[in-house]
């Protein structure tokens, strides 16, 4: 299968002993920067899927197809492997195997499934969890869907900043038990509390965005935390330089005052120029420069 591969990648990160810092991508270009910048993973999260598909902020109004589109575009233009945040499967455990086949067919390495209640329940400011059986059964439904043994299922929740500890341990044990690759943690403040995670499970550990006090890879690695989601800054810096261009462009600046322009040997290097040109000898008889 063309996928095994960096599925096999993102299985050796976890069976390793290191922490993993993956890059945040969204789409062909920053996949490409990434795998040339040798990163070992890539993370899709959610909310850069929200921003780079909708324009719109994280509230769960993606649709299952944009996503598996956009990480089908990524699969087709680079190899690196990508964990893709699933948010809730898209809707019940049904859902969760469609999304499961949909993710597996478009060529991530590995997708998280959450016990977050999405999308935002009518008058509930604060976020809210499904209940523990609710959740259990995705995760079911999630392995049940899975047709390439080696694509990696991970089970989230943030019950850490939702409900407890207490509970993130127990949702966490119960994945577990019904044989998931992975925990993915959001939420954990605190080394006391990464601890008892660490003392109450046996599987591979994904933080999502673990603040300063957790910020120290080889404690994190020591814990059993072999990948530490840090936000989503690639995108963010896109839009910056994008705005910024733009405003320059509308104030009246000529094509030379632009700064922070990606050189043309950037351009041909993440565009794979080259590779293209090539093919054009090779298949269309075309004169290379």
């Amino acid at each position: 299968m063309a996928w095994r591969g960096r599925r096999g990648a993102l299985r050796a990160i976890l069976e390793g002993s290191a922490c993993v810092r993956p890059a945040s991508v969204y789409d062909a270009i920053s996949i490409r920067i990434a795998d040339d910048l040798q990163f070992p993973l890539g993370m899709f999260g959610g909310s850069v899927a929200s921003l780079a598909i909708l324009g719109d902020p994280d509230s769960a109004l993606i649709t299952l197809t944009e996503l598996a589109e956009q990480m089908r575009r990524m699969a087709r233009a680079a190899a690196l492997p990508v964990l893709v945040d699933a948010d809730h499967g898209y809707g019940n455990a049904l859902n969760v195997r469609r999304t499961v086949q949909e993710l597996e067919a478009a060529g991530c390495a590995g997708l998280t499934i959450e016990d977050t209640l999405l999308p935002q329940a009518y008058g509930e400011a604060a976020p809210q969890l499904v209940s523990r059986e609710e959740g259990l059964g995705k995760i079911n439904a999630a392995l049940d869907a899975r047709l390439d043994p080696s694509l990696v299922i991970i089970g989230r929740t943030g019950a850490c900043s939702i409900s407890s500890l207490d509970d993130a341990i127990e949702r966490a044990a119960a994945y577990e038990a019904a044989g998931v690759d992975a925990l993915f943690f959001t939420g954990v403040k605190a080394r006391e509390q990464l601890e008892a995670i660490s003392a109450a499970t046996r599987l591979p550990i994904v933080l999502g965005s673990p603040p300063a006090e957790l910020a120290d890879w080889e404690y994190l690695a020591a814990q059993r935390v072999r990948i530490a989601v840090q936000g989503h800054a690639p995108i963010a810096a896109a839009t910056e330089a994008v705005f910024k261009t733009l405003s320059a462009i509308r104030d009246g600046a000529a094509p030379k005052q632009l700064r922070g322009l990606a050189t043309p040997e950037l351009m041909d290097r993440v565009t794979r120029a080259s590779l293209v040109e090539e093919r054009g000898g090779r298949f269309l008889g075309l004169a290379r420069e």
